[in-house]
């Protein structure tokens, strides 16, 4: 049986017509079946080795599964079927895919960790601590007044006003490095996170490192000319305000709390995070 999992909210809601097309694509049997409420991993565990699952839906999507069934052993083959709007995951691996597929199973087996405040979770893509959260966080509230968010927009704004830049200390296997008025801190999986942001243009998510991306110590204007640099990856040009780091445990921590997000996902009034490979 071919299972076909879905986000009835990915892509603007146009979920299950994602999941109905990539019905169309098979030419075995289908079941088509809702990701809210599901039980993911008891569902992965009850399928075998004749069957095949693919999921439709973006990053959030992703994230949410690769968390839920992290650990056990898949018993068949998994695929992702491109359906959501930031899809920053198959941005990285689009050289892998197959159509409007890609085999997921080796992508999601040894995922690295996240800890905040005491808790632990797998993450695919990406940290972002500084103003890529701030700009999460207000997008969550236009989203909930039913407004578009135009995240490139959003940050911007932020940029010229609303955005207070702390002080940081990175801790990358050890080592430690402060750095003043820093504007974004990232831990990078793969090289992209915030809808085509190429953070860490030389990150290798099958690769045994992490990634941490540092801008700091630009005034505004300075920032506003380099910050759309992040999408093409040319912004680690200037070594003058960026510096990356490679290594299995990376630590930042900032002097005020400040929103982050997973994988696009957002969590505030944060100190610290950690993440290991």
């Amino acid at each position: 049986m071919i299972y076909i999992l879905y986000n009835p909210l990915a892509g603007g809601g146009k979920g299950e017509t994602f999941a109905n097309e990539a019905k169309k694509a098979q030419t075995g049997e289908c079941e088509l079946h809702s990701v809210i409420d599901m039980d993911m991993k008891a569902f992965v565990s009850n399928c075998t080795k004749d069957d095949k699952i693919i999921l439709c839906g973006g990053d959030g999507t992703l994230n949410r599964f690769a968390n839920d069934v992290y650990g056990i052993d898949y018993p068949c083959e998994i695929y992702f079927y491109k359906s959501g709007t930031g899809n920053d995951f198959l941005k990285d691996v689009e050289d892998k895919m197959q159509g409007n597929m890609l085999y997921l199973n080796d992508y999601i087996s040894k995922l690295p960790t996240v800890i905040i405040n005491g808790e632990e979770r797998k993450f695919v893509n990406g940290i972002g601590f500084g103003i890529d959260g701030m700009c999460c966080e207000v997008a969550d509230q236009l989203i909930a007044k039913g407004k578009k968010a135009n995240y490139a927009l959003i940050s911007i704004k932020l940029l010229i006003h609303g955005y207070k830049c702390p002080d940081a200390v990175v801790t990358v296997d050890g080592e430690k490095h402060e750095f003043k008025k820093v504007w974004l801190a990232s831990g990078m999986n793969g090289r992209y996170y915030g809808g085509g942001m190429e953070v860490a243009p030389e990150q290798n998510r099958l690769g045994d490192k992490l990634t941490s991306c540092i801008i700091y110590g630009s005034g505004k204007l300075k920032t506003l000319i380099v910050f759309p640099q992040l999408f093409k990856g040319t912004h680690i040009n200037h070594k003058e305000m960026t510096a990356l780091f490679s290594g299995k445990e990376i630590t930042v921590e900032f002097n005020i709390p400040t929103a982050l997000q997973i994988d696009g996902e957002t969590v505030l009034g944060v100190t610290s995070y950690t993440i290991r490979k």
